[in-house]
C-alpha cells in the first residue's frame, strides 16, 4: 500500500463542490422529471409529429411509431367503451386531431422510405409494413388492394359519414335546446328547488355539453379528411413508386408494380386500421349522447331486458333452421342461445319483481309511520305565494311569460335597484282559497291578497276615469285603482285608447314587488347582512375587519341597513355605507344618528332618485313653526331621545301635511318634504303612518349639483 505525501496530494486536481457523480445523477433526474411533466411531454410529442413531416425516419423507428399509433387508437376505443357519459371524454376532439396528425405524419415517413428504398425488397419500409403485407395480403397485392378499398369504403362512407351526421344533428339540437334548459334551471332556482351552487353546476354542464357537440361536429371533418388523404396517398405512392422503379432503379414494369404496390398497400393497411378504430370510437361517442352508463350496460341492459323480443328471435331462428337447403346447425345453435337468454331474462325479472314487492312490504311493516319532526313546525317561509287551484296553470304556462320567470326577473331587478337579494319565493297551492284568489305572505303573515281572471286581461285608465269597454269591473289589488277584466281579444282596442293592459302573472308580480318593497327592512335578516359583507370584494374586507365588531356589531349594522331599506334607499353602494358608519361610530353608537350620517354620505344617490322628468326635485319645506315644535318635543339624551308631542298637535300636523300633499297631487306633482337634519327621523316616523310613500329628506341630503324647486310650505 502506497501513501501519498502531502506534496503529492497537493498536485491532485481539485474537485469543485457539486460537480461529482452524485451531482450529475441529480441533474439528470431533474431533466427527466421536467420532461415527464404533462404539458412539456405533450408539447414535445406534438413537436416530434411535426418533425416527422420534415425529417426522414429510419425503418426501425417507423416500426415503433406505427406500433404507438395502433396502441393509441385501441386506447381511444377502450376509453370510449368504458366512460359513463360523453362529457367524461370531453377532450376527444383534441385527441382525435392528435391521432390524425400522427397517422398522416407516419404516412409521409413511410412514403419517403418506400419511394427511396422500395427497390431493395419488401422490408424496405420496416418490418411492420412487411408483416401486414404478407399476413393480410398473403403476398398478393391484388388481394391487398381489394381489402384496402373495402376498408376505405367502410371507413369513409359508412362510419365517418354516419358519425359526422350524428355529431352535426346533436350539435344543432343541443344549441336549440339550450335556452329551454337554462330557463328550466332558472325556474327551479326561483322556486327554491335548487340552490345557487347547483344552478351554476347545471349551467356549466349545459355549456360544456353544447361546446362538446359543437367540437365533435368539427372533429368529424378530421376523420373524413384523414380517409380522403389515405386514398390519395396510396394511389400517389403506387404511381410514384412504379415511375421511380422503372425510370431510376432499372426495374421492369411488373417488378416495380409488384414491389411498390405490395409496400404501399401494406402501408395503407397499417394506417387505415387505426383510422377505422378511431372512427368507430367517434361514432360510439356521439351515438351514446342520450344514454347513461358504459357501453356494455347500455347495450346489454336494453337488448337483453325484453324477454319477448329474445323469445321471438329464437322462434325465427328455429324457423329458418327448418327450411330446406339451409344449414340447420348454426341457426339451431343461435335459436337455443336466444331462447335460453329469454328464459333467463324472464326469470330474473320475476325474481326482481318479487324481491321488490317483498322489500316494500317488509319496509311498510317494519318502519313506523314517519312522524314529521316538531322542529319543522318552527320553520317559516320568508316569502310565500299561495295560489288557488284555478291559478296553477300560470306556473308552467306556455303562453306569455310564466309566473316563475317573472319572479326570477323581479329578484334580479330588486338586487340591482335595492342592493338586496330577495329570499326565494315559495309558491304553493292552497285548496282552502277560492279558485282564482292568491295570497302573499311575509313570514307567514298575510301581506296582500287579490283575485284574478286567468284567461282575461286587466285594463286600467291612467287618469282614473271609467273604462268604456265590455268586461268585469274590479279593483286593481296592488294600488286599489279602478280597473276592468276584459277578454284577450280586446287588447288592441285597449292599447289604442291609451289604457294600461297587463296579464294575470304581471298583476301578481307587481303586487309582490310592492309588498317586498314595503317589507324589505323586515326581510333583511342577520344572516343576509353577514352574507352581504362576505360577498364584498377583497379590497373592502380590511374595512369590514376594522369596523366589525370593534366599532359596531353585525346586529347594529343590520339595523342601519334596515332603516335605509325602510325608506326605500338602495344599499347597493355598501362600501360607501360602511365608510359612513366608520366615520361616525367614533362619536356615537346611536343607530338613528348613524343612519342619518350615512344618509348624508348617500346624498347624491338619494337626490338622484327623487329627480322628476323635468330634471329637478319638487319640494315642500317644513315651516319654522313646525321645525321649532318638533325640536322642542324631542326629549331625552343620547340613545334615549324620543318624540313627545301632544296628540292634538300631532293631529293638526297630520291634517296640514295631508292637505298640502293632496293639493299638489291633484296638480300632478309628487313633492319631497324637506326638514332640518335634527328632526328628520321624527317627522318621518309620523308621516310613514298615514303616507308611507312620502319621501322626507333633510337639508344635508340635497346634493349641491341637483336642481330643486320649492312648491310650497307646510
Amino acid at each position: 500500500m502506497t501513501d501519498t505525501s502531502a506534496q503529492d496530494r497537493g498536485n491532485l486536481p481539485a474537485v469543485a463542490p457539486g460537480s461529482g457523480p452524485k451531482s450529475e445523477v441529480t441533474a439528470f433526474r431533474r431533466v427527466v422529471e421536467t420532461l415527464l411533466q404533462g404539458d412539456i411531454a405533450l408539447a414535445l410529442g406534438i413537436a416530434c409529429i411535426l418533425v416527422v413531416l420534415i425529417l426522414p425516419m429510419p425503418s426501425w423507428m417507423l416500426d415503433i411509431a406505427l406500433a404507438i399509433s395502433m396502441t393509441f387508437s385501441v386506447l381511444i376505443l377502450m376509453t370510449v367503451l368504458f366512460i359513463e357519459r360523453p362529457l367524461d371524454f370531453s377532450s376527444f376532439p383534441t385527441v382525435l386531431l392528435i391521432a390524425t396528425m400522427l397517422r398522416l405524419s407516419l404516412n409521409l415517413a413511410s412514403t419517403r422510405l418506400i419511394l427511396s428504398n422500395g427497390h431493395e425488397g419488401p422490408d424496405a419500409a420496416g418490418q411492420v409494413i412487411q408483416a401486414f403485407g404478407n399476413f393480410i395480403m398473403g403476398g398478393n397485392f391484388v388481394i391487398g388492394m381489394i381489402v384496402f378499398i373495402i376498408l376505405v369504403i367502410v371507413n369513409f362512407i359508412v362510419i365517418t359519414k354516419g358519425s359526422g351526421r350524428i355529431a352535426e344533428v346533436s350539435a344543432r339540437f343541443s344549441l336549440d335546446a339550450m335556452p329551454g334548459k337554462q330557463m328550466a334551471v332558472d325556474a327551479d332556482l326561483s322556486a327554491g328547488l335548487i340552490d345557487e351552487a347547483e344552478a351554476r353546476h347545471r349551467r356549466k354542464t349545459l355549456e360544456d355539453e353544447s361546446n362538446f357537440f359543437g367540437s365533435m361536429d368539427g372533429a368529424a371533418k378530421f376523420v373524413r379528411g384523414d380517409a380522403i388523404a389515405g386514398i390519395l396517398i396510396t394511389f400517389i405512392n403506387i404511381i410514384g413508386g412504379i415511375i421511380i422503379g422503372v425510370a431510376q432503379k432499372d426495374l421492369s414494369f411488373s417488378e416495380a408494380g409488384q414491389v411498390y404496390t405490395l409496400l404501399t398497400i401494406g402501408d395503407g393497411l397499417i394506417t387505415q386500421i387505426p383510422a377505422i378504430i378511431v372512427s368507430t370510437a367517434a361514432g360510439l361517442l356521439v351515438s351514446k349522447s342520450a344514454t347513461e352508463g358504459s357501453a356494455d350496460k347500455a347495450l346489454f341492459g336494453q337488448l337483453g331486458g325484453y324477454p319477448k323480443a329474445l323469445g321471438l328471435s329464437s322462434f325465427l331462428m328455429l324457423s329458418l333452421a327448418l327450411l330446406p337447403g339451409i344449414p340447420a346447425l348454426p341457426f339451431l345453435t343461435l335459436s337455443a342461445v336466444a331462447g335460453g337468454l329469454a328464459w333467463k331474462s324472464s326469470r330474473r325479472g320475476e325474481v326482481m319483481a318479487k324481491a321488490e314487492a317483498k322489500a316494500e312490504a317488509a319496509e311498510a311493516e317494519a318502519a313506523p309511520v314517519a312522524e314529521e319532526p316538531i322542529s319543522n313546525a318552527l320553520q317559516i317561509d320568508n316569502l310565500r305565494l299561495e295560489l288557488g287551484y284555478g291559478l296553477l296553470p300560470m306556473i308552467n304556462s306556455e303562453v306569455g311569460q310564466r309566473l316563475t320567470d317573472q319572479i326570477k326577473a323581479l329578484r334580479r331587478q330588486l338586487a340591482q335597484d335595492a342592493g338586496f337579494v330577495l329570499p326565494s319565493v315559495r309558491i304553493q297551492d292552497n285548496l282552502q282559497l277560492p279558485a282564482n284568489t292568491y295570497v302573499i305572505r311575509v313570514k307567514e303573515i298575510e301581506a296582500g291578497r287579490g283575485e284574478l281572471r286567468p284567461s282575461m286581461l286587466l285594463v286600467m285608465d291612467p287618469k282614473g276615469e271609467k273604462i268604456p269597454l265590455s268586461g268585469e269591473e274590479t279593483i286593481e289589488p296592488t294600488f286599489g285603482l279602478p280597473a276592468m277584466w276584459v277578454e284577450a281579444g280586446a287588447r288592441e282596442e285597449a292599447l289604442f285608447r291609451g289604457y294600461t293592459v297587463v296579464d294575470p302573472p304581471t298583476v301578481i308580480t307587481t303586487h309582490l314587488t310592492e309588498v317586498v318593497k314595503d317589507n324589505m327592512a323586515e326581510l333583511l335578516s342577520y344572516a343576509e347582512t353577514q352574507k352581504l359583507l362576505d360577498e364584498l370584494d377583497e379590497d373592502q374586507q380590511k374595512l369590514i375587519a376594522e369596523l366589525v365588531p370593534n366599532q359596531i356589531s353585525i346586529g347594529g349594522l343590520q339595523r342601519v341597513l334596515q332603516n335605509l331599506l325602510g325608506e326605500r334607499i338602495s344599499i347597493r353602494d355598501l362600501p360607501s355605507i360602511l365608510e359612513g358608519v366608520s366615520e361616525v361610530c367614533s362619536q356615537t353608537r346611536n343607530v338613528t344618528s348613524i343612519t342619518e350620517h350615512v344618509r348624508t354620505r348617500l346624498a347624491r344617490q338619494i337626490s338622484s332618485a327623487q329627480i322628476n322628468e323635468q330634471g329637478f326635485i319638487p319640494m315642500l319645506t317644513l315651516s319654522q313653526q313646525w321645525e321649532q315644535a318638533f325640536a322642542e318635543a324631542i326629549t331625552g339624551e343620547g340613545d334615549d331621545k324620543h318624540l313627545s308631542m301632544a296628540p292634538t298637535r300631532l293631529q293638526e300636523f297630520i291634517r296640514v301635511v295631508r292637505s298640502g300633499f293632496e293639493q299638489h297631487a291633484m296638480a300632478g306633482e309628487t313633492p319631497v318634504l324637506l326638514t332640518s337634519a335634527g328632526i328628520r327621523p321624527y317627522v318621518r316616523s309620523i308621516i310613514e303612518r298615514f303616507r308611507p310613500s312620502t319621501v322626507v329628506m333633510s337639508q344635508n341630503e340635497v346634493h349641491p349639483k341637483v336642481q330643486i324647486k320649492t312648491l310650497g310650505q307646510i
